[in-house]
């Protein structure tokens, strides 16, 4: 007896394990993620569905563990317990492996539960790859809310964002993917949101998975005016839709069994698009004389699915394959037999979306897939580094510039890599050829060894490659040095073991030095030492001993100044306080209630986002937050604040006040209403286009802002950062220069011209000699200022690939020298300017963009001469409405030509 229970057992026991095999395997793809459980803490089987929840810590880089209160937990829901939240960053993506092309149902939840004890409803956004899903406003679900979207991932890895919109902290309490068949759920364009999905019964109970395969929710709904039937039959539900079959062993049909079924409800959004999914099983025997037919009909439409007929125990599923709208967003669903019909129409169960447009494309894959990778070998975790790299264009990954064009749904590429400064290590990885438009690699200033790899020759779009201040060893490719003659800028300087010679089998001997500076720096030190042994043979031997006393302290001081300003080291006391002067200052509060808690973003920047703010109810400013991720945020933010408090100019965006507030950091400006420069000249801005009067006007204006900080500024000033989109225009369009995060100064006259330091600027505004020196003069925002001035006479990009030369300087040259002057002028403007003034312009932008400092003018001497410029075209301004006042009616067609033989630039 004793042997036989153990049998038993043995054979139920048996049972049990291949059911419970049996349901593991169909749960394959499966993704259950219990945000916030401790990544410790092993799988779990959750007791209602059976589906294996786990912990969401390899999916996230970032965010903190949370759990809700003992006494808010919900039974039997333990994946609601615990959440993950996201202080720090903007936003925070899960990255999720999946099957490209695949449809894939994707589930989130949401539970606050006053986890933090604040009681304060998070509001954030939820977006997927480089698209907005939804919005999370837990102050109108205060009892959780679940969001579900149908979509088809475009690669292989799907990114699930989540966005701070607000002062307010975004969280999540669980992530869940289900892959469908991939021949169902199938929208035009775009994916499809979940609007409601039913099963007919006045049953109480939720229907999900094991009884759903794919995990789908189907909630029981039965009207006042319907019957429910059902049967204890098994029905068949394979069709690859698959709904439950407990939803099809039940229906409903009218009260009235001549009167149609009918439901009607309404769209959050009136132009909504919707799909629909509705499934039948006939559940009643018919006798010969019955018959069970009916039309689908919306709003009065006949939807054109053919007469419904339902099969006995059998599955029908009808969909619409266009998406519908319902007029003035009230949807009216009616099921109406037809006149043969004996019988009223039923329904099992349905399910309705709505469409989700996702316009942007994400960044092609190819490029993803060897960003990550580079990611991963240099185990570089920065917090901006999630999602999308390239879009949207706000969430821009830090070093990265991309190529996106007005057209969102082609795929952003990436075109500049900067990775300087960044404690790479190792050999440079061969990921870096699959970004195949990269321009611009900067990898200076890392620990990176080996050889210089010669793939990056066959990179056929990188226009400049900087490995500076690296350990590489070897010597440089052949294919390198071939590209360098055909115009590919490499910088190489810093790296001892390097050879750069044509001969590189003699061993280079390696001098011991105090201070590591670049080679230029050193060469100096050389220079001023051979100076002083030559001026001391020439001295009397009693002036000798004071000599060496000089001697030693000269080549002490050279190499100290060189030391501090290479590297940006500060000179004096380290618990000397940031921001040598209180005024202006504001508390973080004053700052939240200015900006009424972050409501309203203007843009974002390296340094962060900018708000609008309001303060005393008077003054409009803007309020630019420092972003906890930035990777020169604080010295940016030092360097701005105590430059605007010493500097005024009526060309210079001036400072409100700042806030150093612990770990919180602003600076709030004046609000300039016209937005920026680059925003105009695109046309993003809206409004009319601008004329080249006023264009002149602004970049008189700017550069009168920048001479005040070369020669009105003591110490003078470099700016480093001069382009379109940090000049800002007011309501009556006054040009001022904005954002000084970069700007360095240096002393005037004597040997203090240049300073050296570190390279820091924009790609394309970019001073080519101090890129290649390091060497800092006024004369880098003299050229910066060059290549702005031809930004705003021609409207081109300054760096444009699909362009024979890409390089906007380069462009104006080549096409002045073939005297095909017709490409060079912003079309926009119709020919409306005078000649002369135009042509003035562009040649003092090409003197200023030289690519010799010493032959670029002063800021001053530009002034001068864009003032000619203007005033030539005022006077013809005043000629035309001269014209016009004694001829007032004759109507005039004035067609301006080029005189390309006398009035084209000088070449340079």
């Amino acid at each position: 007896m004793k042997r036989l229970r153990w049998l038993l057992v043995a054979y139920w026991f048996g049972v049990f394990l291949i059911l419970r095999l049996a349901e593991a395997q169909s749960q394959e793809g499966f993704i259950s993620l219990d945000c916030g459980l401790p990544i410790n803490e092993p799988p779990y089987i959750e007791s209602e569905t059976g589906i294996q929840f786990s912990s969401d810590d390899n999916f996230i880089q970032s965010g903190k563990t949370g759990r809700i209160p003992k006494n808010l937990e919900l039974e039997n829901l333990k994946q609601y317990a615990t959440l993950r939240y996201f202080p720090d960053g903007i936003r925070n993506c899960y990255d999720l492996r999946v099957e490209e092309g695949r449809n894939y149902l994707i589930r989130a939840t949401f539970f606050y539960g006053n986890f933090d004890g604040l009681n304060v409803s998070p509001e954030f956004d939820m977006h997927i790859g480089p698209n907005k899903w939804t919005t999370i406003d837990m102050a109108i679900v205060p009892d959780g809310t679940v969001k579900e979207i149908i979509h088809i991932p475009k690669s292989n890895s799907l990114q699930i964002c989540l966005v701070k919109t607000g002062a307010t902290t975004p969280m999540i309490s669980a992530l869940e993917l289900r892959p469908l068949a991939s021949d169902t759920y199938i929208a035009r364009s775009g994916s499809l949101k979940y609007y409601f999905r039913m099963y007919l019964s006045n049953a109480s109970v939720l229907l999900r998975y094991p009884k759903d395969v794919y995990d789908r929710s189907w909630i029981p709904y039965l009207q006042p005016e319907w019957t429910q039937i059902s049967t204890t039959a098994n029905v068949s539900n394979k069709n690859h839709y698959d709904p439950p079959q407990a939803s099809l062993k039940q229906a409903a049909i009218p009260t009235n069994l001549d009167a149609p079924l009918t439901m009607v409800w309404s769209l959050e959004n009136p132009d909504d698009q919707i799909y629909f999914y509705l499934h039948f099983s006939e559940i009643q025997v018919l006798k010969a004389n019955e018959t069970r037919e009916f039309d689908f009909v919306l709003n009065g439409e006949t939807i054109n699915t053919g007469v419904i007929s339902p099969k006995y125990l059998e599955i029908t599923t009808r969909l619409t394959t266009n998406p519908r709208q319902c007029k003035g967003g009230i949807c009216r669903m009616q099921l109406i037999k037809t006149q043969r019909s004996t019988l009223p129409p039923l329904l099992n169960a349905f399910e309705v979306y709505s469409v989700l447009q996702l316009p942007q494309s994400p960044t092609t894959e190819s490029e993803v897939v060897a960003i990550k990778n580079i990611k991963s070998t240099y185990r570089l975790s920065r917090i901006t580094w999630q999602g999308d790299p390239c879009a949207p264009k706000q969430f821009l990954w830090d070093g990265l510039n991309c190529s996106i064009t007005d057209d969102i749904s082609s795929p952003p590429r990436i075109i500049s890599l900067n990775l300087s400064s960044s404690g790479l290590s190792g050999t440079i990885v061969s990921d870096f050829q699959n970004l195949t438009h990269l321009e611009s690699l900067d990898l200076s200033n890392n620990t990176l060894s080996g050889m210089v790899p010669e793939f990056l020759a066959s990179m056929k779009s990188l226009l400049v490659i900087n490995l500076s201040r690296n350990n590489l060893s070897g010597s440089i490719p052949q294919a390198l040095r071939d590209r360098e003659r055909k115009g590919l800028k490499l910088y190489v300087l810093g790296n001892k073991y390097l050879c750069l010679s044509n001969t590189c089998n003699k061993p280079k001997k390696n001098f011991p030095v105090t201070i590591v500076a670049p080679v230029a720096s050193i060469a100096t030190i050389v220079v001023v030492m051979i100076l002083l042994l030559v001026f001391k043979k020439k001295m009397s031997s009693s002036m000798e001993c004071l000599y060496n006393l000089v001697e030693s302290r000269t080549i002490i001081y050279i190499s100290l100044y060189i030391y501090i300003h290479e590297f940006d080291l500060p000179a004096g006391n380290k618990s000397e306080p940031w921001i040598q002067t209180k005024k202006k200052r504001f508390t973080y509060s004053e700052v939240m209630e200015m900006t009424k808690n972050l409501q309203r973003p203007l843009g974002e920047g390296g340094f962060g986002i900018v708000y609008h703010g309001d303060l005393n109810g008077s003054e409009q400013v803007a309020v630019k937050l420092l972003s906890q991720t930035s990777a020169q945020g604080y010295k940016e933010f030092k360097a701005e604040v105590e430059l605007l408090l010493r500097v005024h100019h009526i060309n210079l965006v001036s400072l409100v006040g700042y806030c150093d507030e612990q770990d919180h950091f602003a600076l709030i400006y004046e609000y300039m209403s016209n937005g920026d420069l680059h925003q105009h000249l695109s046309g993003k801005h809206g409004g009319s286009v601008l004329n080249w009067g006023t264009r002149l006007q602004i970049a008189i204006e700017a550069a009168l802002g920048l001479e005040y900080l070369h020669t009105g500024c003591k110490p003078a000033m470099v700016h480093r950062d001069v382009k379109s989109t940090n000049i800002l225009l007011d309501e009556e369009f006054k040009a001022k220069i904005a954002d000084f995060g970069l700007s360095r100064s240096f002393q005037v006259g004597g040997d203090q011209s240049q300073v050296s330091t570190v390279v820091a600027g924009t790609l394309g505004y970019l001073d080519p000699e101090y890129y290649l020196t390091s060497e800092l003069s006024e004369k880098s925002d003299v050229y910066s200022f060059g290549i702005l001035l031809l930004e705003i006479v021609t409207n081109q990009r300054v760096i444009d690939q699909t362009r024979e030369n890409p390089n906007i300087a380069e462009w104006v040259s080549f096409v002045i020298t073939k005297g095909d002057t017709s490409q060079i002028v912003d079309p926009k403007l119709n020919g409306n300017y005078d000649t002369r003034s135009v042509w003035k312009a562009l040649e003092v932008a090409m003197s200023c963009a030289n690519p010799s400092s010493a032959k670029r003018p002063t800021m001053s001497q530009v002034i001068i001469n864009l003032k000619e410029c203007l005033a030539s075209e005022n006077a013809r301004i005043s000629r035309n409405q001269n014209m016009e006042s004694s001829h007032s009616s004759v109507e005039l067609n004035v067609t301006v030509t080029f005189d390309t033989d006398n009035v084209k630039p000088i070449a340079r």
